[in-house]
């Protein structure tokens, strides 16, 4: 004979809603933690240093940017195919080579600050201006060059570019 106990149906008990309770949560909190990490370690965000100051300057650098449309030059930036070498030609709006200027910047990954390499580039043949960098991986690469003149109040910014180069494997 069989006690009424024996084919009782089972129940979920406290200790059940508990555990799964648990489970839940730490499968949410597990899923969060890796995202997270990823997030946090492979870009961080700050895609420019000081962002508030250059903020309070932000008119400023509107009205540069249309003195630098109203000059008309043509930039051509490349890449050397072994990618030791970054070559820029600058033109006017006639075509004529822009000469006299002191270029530098900087190049580097467009998603980390890591591989960043600081660039001067010097006038070859007037208007074409280049810097040789160690060689430079496959893939995408980001060059943000300034060139200045001088003037009697010292150094002055008179144009910018900002371009994404790709070298191939």
């Amino acid at each position: 004979m069989s006690t009424a106990g024996e084919h009782d149906p089972p129940r979920i008990k406290g200790w059940h809603v508990l555990a799964g309770m648990i489970a839940f949560f730490g499968v949410i909190f597990a899923v969060n933690g890796v995202f997270l990490y990823q997030a946090l370690s492979t870009h961080t965000g700050v895609i420019a240093s000081e962002p508030y100051r250059k903020g309070l300057a932000y008119n400023e650098r509107i009205a540069e940017e249309a003195r630098q449309l109203e000059l008309g030059w043509r930039d051509e930036l490349t890449l050397a195919p072994a990618g030791d070498r970054v070559t820029l030609k600058l033109t006017d709006s006639a075509g004529r080579p822009v000469g006299g200027l002191k270029i530098a910047g900087l190049i580097g990954r467009p998603s980390t600050t890591e591989h960043d390499i600081q660039l001067e580039l010097g006038e070859q043949p007037a208007g074409i201006y280049a810097a040789t960098v160690p060689a430079l991986a496959a893939g995408t690469w980001l060059v943000s060059l300034e060139a200045s003149e001088l003037t009697a109040g010292g150094e002055r910014i008179v144009w910018r570019t900002r371009t994404r180069l790709w070298r191939a494997p």
